[in-house]
Formats: C-alpha cells, sequence, structure tokens
C-alpha cells in the first residue's frame, strides 16, 4: 500500500499580514497558500485601537488580536485550497517579526486586552521597528561599553533599539504600571507558540539574536541594575522560561486551538523563528559562504560560517542562529523598499502619475523603465539610505536619509534611481563589512517583494560584485517555517537536509558586469564619504536635528 504524502503548515507573521502554505514533505510543493492583513496594520502616529491618542515620535505598535485573527482566517483558508486530508497534517512551524514585543499576564493575554490598559501605548505589541527605545538602546550600549561586558562583540560592539531590551527598559522607565502588571515580557514568535501548546518555550536562535542570550545565559543582574535601578532582575522575573533550538519540538498542538485553526489536535509545533531567518532554509542557503538577503519594506541580510568572527556593527551574531554546528551573522537596513514607496508617494507629478497610467505600468515600473535607460551616474546625485534609521553598520536610528546635488533640472527618475542606488550602496557595505572581518560571502539569494524588479536585482548584483540567485516560491517564508516544521515533526534529520529537499532556488539568475561594476565604484567612494562624515561623529546634524524636531513635539505629550 502507498504511503499517503505528509504536510506541514507553515506560518510567516510579516509586518502587515499573514502568510499561511500548506506544504509537501517530501518536496516542499505548496498545496494551498492565503493570506490575510492585520486590520489597524501598524499605529505609527495614532493609537487607533484605543481612542485615536496622538503617538510620540518613533513609535510602531500593533493590536495582537489582530495577529490571531489573521492566523486563524490564513490558516483555514489555506488548508481548505491544498484540498488535503487534514490528517495528513503532521506539524506546523510558525516564524515572527523580531524583535516584536508584548507584555502579557501569567496566561499569555496581552496587557492592551485589559480596559484599564486599552489606552496605554506600552500594553500594545512594539513592533520590531519601534524605535521609541533610541535613549534606552544608547544607555544599554554606554553602560556594556564602561563595563566591557563580554556578550557585546556578539552584536557588532553596537545595541539597536529594534532588539526587546530596549523596548522592555523603555516600558519600565515610561509606563512603570504596565512593567508591574506585566507576568511575562515575549516576543511574538514565542507568544503564538505559547499560544498553540499551552507552554512558554523561548526560541534559542531568537534569544541569542534579540534578547542577549549567549553562552547559555543573559546578562547578569549588575550590569542591567547599573543601567537603571530596579531592571537588575527582569530576565528573572519577566522572561524566566526553557529555551530550545531551531529545529526542536516546542509541544503539540492543543485540541483548544485545533479547533481553532480546523487541524487536528496533537499534531508537532516547532519552536518559533525570525521572520528573516527561515527564509534561508527556503531558499536552499543554510551552508556557510551564502548570503541570505530578504529584500522587502526593510532588508536583513544573513550568513553562516565555521567559526566566530567579531564583526561591528552586525544586528547579532548567534552560534545555531539558522542551523546546528555554524555562527549565523545578521545585519540589515532599516528601510529598502519602503524608501522606494516613501518617494512614489510623496515625491512624484500628476504628469508621471498621468503617463504611468496610460502605459498601463505601475509608478514603481514607470520610474524604473526611465531610470534604467540613463547612464551610470547622469543623475548627479548620491543619497544615503537612511530613511528609517541605520540598523547596519552604524545602528544608529538617529540617523536620516539625505539626497544630495539635486539641481532644477532634477528629475523624478533621477532621485528614484539615485534612491535605489543608496540601498545597494548600504548593502555594499555591510558585505564588505563581514567579508574584511573573515566572513566568507560567494553567493547571494534573495527572496522578497522586489524580485520583482528584475533591474533593481541587477543593480545590486553590479554594485555588491557578487552573483544573485533567486527563489521561486512564492511564499519564502512560509515555506521556511514549514521546512523547521518538518525537522520537528520528525522528517528530516537537520535543517540542512530538510532545505534541500523542500527549498527553492534558482542560481546565478544575475551576474555582475565589470564595466557597470567600476563606474558604479565611483558612486559608491562618493557614498562613502558621506556615511562616514554624517554617520561616525564627524557632523552629528542628523541627531541634532531629531533632537529640535521631538522639542517642537513634546508639549503634546
Amino acid at each position: 500500500m502507498v504511503q499517503p504524502d505528509k504536510y506541514i503548515i507553515g506560518v510567516d507573521f510579516g509586518t502587515l499580514s499573514v502568510r499561511s502554505t500548506v506544504v509537501r514533505v517530501s518536496d516542499g510543493f505548496e498545496k494551498g497558500t492565503a493570506s490575510e492583513v492585520y486590520k489597524h496594520g501598524v499605529m505609527d502616529t495614532h493609537l487607533t485601537a484605543s481612542k485615536g491618542e496622538v503617538l510620540p515620535p518613533d513609535f510602531a505598535l500593533q493590536v495582537p488580536a489582530d495577529y490571531l485573527e489573521a492566523f486563524q482566517k490564513s490558516v483555514r483558508e489555506a488548508v481548505a485550497n491544498s484540498g488535503v486530508v487534514v490528517r495528513h497534517i503532521i506539524g506546523i512551524g510558525i516564524d515572527f517579526t523580531s524583535s516584536t514585543v508584548l507584555a502579557t499576564d501569567d496566561k499569555g493575554i496581552p496587557l492592551c486586552e485589559y480596559p484599564e490598559f486599552t489606552h496605554r501605548p506600552h500594553a500594545y505589541a512594539k513592533l520590531w521597528k519601534h524605535h521609541g527605545g533610541n535613549e534606552q538602546a544608547h544607555r544599554l550600549l554606554k553602560v556594556a561599553q564602561e563595563r566591557n561586558e563580554s556578550w557585546l562583540p556578539r552584536y557588532g560592539g553596537l545595541l539597536s533599539s529594534e532588539l526587546l531590551l530596549p523596548k522592555v527598559l523603555e516600558t519600565f522607565e515610561k509606563d512603570r504600571e504596565v512593567y508591574d502588571k506585566a507576568s511575562f515580557f515575549v516576543n511574538a514568535l514565542d507568544w503564538i507558540n505559547w499560544l498553540l501548546t499551552g507552554k512558554l518555550v523561548y526560541a534559542g536562535a531568537d534569544s541569542g539574536f534579540k534578547r542577549h542570550y549567549q553562552d547559555d545565559k543573559y546578562p547578569d543582574a549588575e550590569y542591567l541594575e547599573a543601567v537603571s535601578p530596579g531592571f537588575g532582575n527582569v530576565y528573572k522575573d519577566k522572561m524566566s522560561g526553557p529555551i530550545q533550538p531551531l529545529g526542536s519540538k516546542a509541544g503539540e498542538l492543543t485540541p483548544k486551538m485545533a479547533e481553532w485553526l480546523g487541524i487536528n489536535p496533537g499534531i508537532s509545533v516547532s519552536v518559533g523563528n525570525i521572520d528573516a531567518h527561515v527564509t534561508a532554509a527556503a531558499i536552499q542557503a543554510v551552508k556557510p559562504g551564502i548570503m541570505t538577503a530578504i529584500l522587502g519594506t526593510s532588508a536583513c541580510y544573513i550568513v553562516s560560517g565555521p567559526e566566530f568572527k567579531e564583526v561591528p556593527g552586525m544586528l547579532g551574531i548567534t552560534y545555531g542562529g539558522i542551523a546546528d554546528g555554524l555562527w549565523c551573522f545578521e545585519a540589515g537596513q532599516s528601510a529598502f523598499g519602503d524608501i522606494l514607496a516613501w518617494f512614489i508617494k510623496n515625491g512624484v507629478t500628476e504628469e508621471y502619475k498621468k503617463e504611468a497610467e496610460e502605459q498601463g505600468l505601475s509608478l514603481h515600473n514607470y520610474l524604473t523603465k526611465k531610470a534604467a535607460v540613463q547612464e551610470i551616474g547622469q543623475h548627479g546625485l548620491i543619497a544615503l539610505d537612511w530613511h528609517n534609521g541605520n540598523r547596519s553598520i552604524l545602528c544608529d536610528h538617529n540617523l536620516s536619509g539625505m539626497i544630495l546635488g539635486q539641481t532644477l533640472t532634477t528629475r523624478p527618475e533621477d532621485i528614484y534611481r539615485a534612491l535605489m542606488e543608496s540601498c545597494a550602496f548600504g548593502a555594499r557595505k555591510i558585505i564588505e563589512t563581514m567579508k574584511v572581518h573573515g566572513v566568507e560571502i560567494k553567493e547571494i539569494v534573495a527572496a522578497g517583494g522586489l524580485l520583482k524588479n528584475k533591474w533593481l536585482m541587477q543593480l545590486l548584483s553590479d554594485v555588491t560584485r557578487i552573483p544573485l540567485s533567486i527563489t521561486e516560491a512564492t511564499m519564502v517564508g512560509a515555506l521556511g517555517s514549514a521546512i523547521y516544521g518538518a525537522v520537528a515533526a520528525g522528517c528530516y534529520e537537520t535543517i540542512e537536509e530538510a532545505s534541500e529537499a523542500m527549498g527553492s532556488k534558482v542560481p546565478n539568475v544575475y551576474k555582475p558586469h565589470e564595466s557597470r561594476s567600476l563606474k558604479y565604484d565611483q558612486l559608491y567612494k562618493e557614498y562613502l564619504i558621506l556615511h562616514d562624515y554624517f554617520g561616525t561623529g564627524e557632523n552629528q546634524v542628523m541627531s541634532r536635528l531629531k533632537k529640535i524636531k521631538e522639542e517642537a513635539v513634546k508639549d503634546k505629550f
């Protein structure tokens, strides 16, 4: 008798929506997919889930109930679309944006669902790009440097407000009542699994990258107390629980959650993962020297290596961050596609919009078409890709974007191309920093929404001088989560084995052209001058402008 195929559900919680897929274990074939957007999206100016209270600058909050509503709908729809017999689904794996942090009670209920906290911003989920804890991140870094904390090199010698600790410290200092009421502070990927299994298990890789868990321990209480009196026992009091590695089984699906999702109880639930990181398994980029580039609203770059290397400006360096036995290096750009979307929204004339519509093109495609016919450097511009701060290598969210060289003859396509080039230059700076410090990078495998812009992908290969591979998977994050779910369910022994069987990659689709690379080298030199001048302390005008802005609006709060 032929054994029936087995399937895993992969679920990818992104910034604006959740995507689910039902994946065949034997070859990674996606039988059914679905996606659902979050009702309230990102609350970054007003607390729309309450009475529309104005939020301070740099906030980015979400409503946890939105995650669950979209989760349920997308899983049920994906299963229905797949036509798979439910009893053949043997496991589920999830990933989530990180570090997205929730304050909950002892049962996992987010504090924003308590009536007394519905109007309190710090009771809501703080999205990965919430930068309200910038000041806390700088103070955490300063004290760590003064004390020469051993874990600091694992974060490139710098600390980002996108990590968990600054977000929790911000709550401790800005809304002590919410902090005291919270039984747990959890990253959302652990929170979802807590609800699915009834057990709180912290993911080892996420703990290393985002929660300062290195060499089997957290930062010590003495350090944390030096940062802020009373904060020393935050890990003991607010984040106690077992930590498990990637590919392990966090627990089994409870009957309550099985009924809610429309699948069978008792199936395997794998330890959660970071949304960007699961991509490596989905695109066969687990092995050392192959960089995963997730190019969407922001950009995330991860690559494995056999040895620890101290690389400045990394967002995180973690053992077992993608697979057992390998070190994983992570860096990124806080904005990539977001920069292009910002310009489309704010910098395009009605004339261009009309022309694009007449040609049946989106504004992105229209501007790319016009920019692509230019000679390299013809626009006379250079830009800095810091419109949402700098995640790597400078790790400073007080930095801001800039376009230099504009004249009265500058056209929208000039600016659009300069912004695309700045994103590629930012990626090159990250790659070169890794390589200089001993991390091998011989191939880039790209995933994400920006793959559809083929001209931009060629630009990235030309600027970095590295071949660029792509994937044909439709839901890369969800597929990656399913691959880790397959390992947790016992279908494969290792992540590498599962990735080779279930992942998808088309090698070397874009190759660098030396003549173009040489011309981009000239622009990149100018980018580096501006990068260092504004980013390393020679001229702190961007930080000063941000303080002036904050002073101008502080009376509202």
